[in-house]
Formats: C-alpha cells, structure tokens, sequence
C-alpha cells in the first residue's frame, strides 16, 4: 500500500514539534540529557517528514547528518543545516547511555547550556522543514 506523502508529512512533522515540545517540558525541569536527546529526535522526525513528503516510502537512520543529506537531494538549500545535524548527532546514544560517555552518567554530563542549543538546533531543522513548499 502506497503511502499518502502528505499525510505522513504532516504525522511526523507534528510528532517532532511534540517532541520539541517535550523537551522544553523536561529543560525546565532540569532534565538537560532528556531535553538534548528530544530534541535530536524532534530533528530526525521532522527531516523524516520532508522527505515522506517528497514522496520517499522507506526513511531508514536516526543521524540528523545523514538525513539532511538526504534531503539535500531533493533541495539543496538544506545544506545549510549540515552543521546542525553534525552538532544534533553527538545527542543520540551518549544522553541515553552511561557506556556512551568516558564517565559519569547522562543526567549528570549535560547542562542548560547544552539542552538550549540542541532545542536551538532541532527548531531550526523544524522551521526549515516546515517552511518548504509541497511535493516537488
């Protein structure tokens, strides 16, 4: 069965924003390694949703990176976020797993400072997303 690009467009870009959503909900609450890993998946969801969008049935992978290039297929002005992704991906397994840090555990390595930059980036993957047109 065919996926309908547009609806899929529109479940996983509203999970991402939920999921920005909820990572603010866990940054005032100091949860700075929740926040950091909720807002990279906010980033993937929502590069996820572009590229359902533009038609894609299978979007496998959970880099921001490598989605952004992926969608840079489809439009180059998401070139421009390479760097977010980059920076997005360091978020992945070490805010979740104490063996992906040298030490310490997740809810003790990362601050305000990085939970607002994360949340920084995956608004701007959001917004970048959501302010393309339709299906190309």
């Amino acid at each position: 069965m065919r996926l309908d690009p547009e609806k899929e467009y529109r479940r996983w870009l509203k999970q991402a924003e939920l999921d920005l959503d909820d990572a603010r909900y866990n940054a005032e609450g100091g949860r700075y390694s929740l926040t950091c890993f909720l807002s990279q998946q906010a980033a993937v969801k929502a590069l996820k949703a572009y590229l359902y969008r533009q038609g894609n049935e299978l979007v496998w992978g959970h880099s921001v990176a490598e989605l952004v290039d992926d969608a840079s297929g489809a439009d180059a002005g998401f070139k421009a976020l390479k760097e977010k992704g980059s920076f997005s991906g360091r978020f992945y397994t070490p805010t979740r797993y104490p063996n992906g840090l040298p030490g310490g555990i997740p809810s003790e390595s990362f601050n305000e400072k990085d939970a607002q930059e994360a949340m920084g980036a995956a608004k701007d993957v959001i917004d970048a997303v959501a302010g393309k047109g339709k299906i190309a």
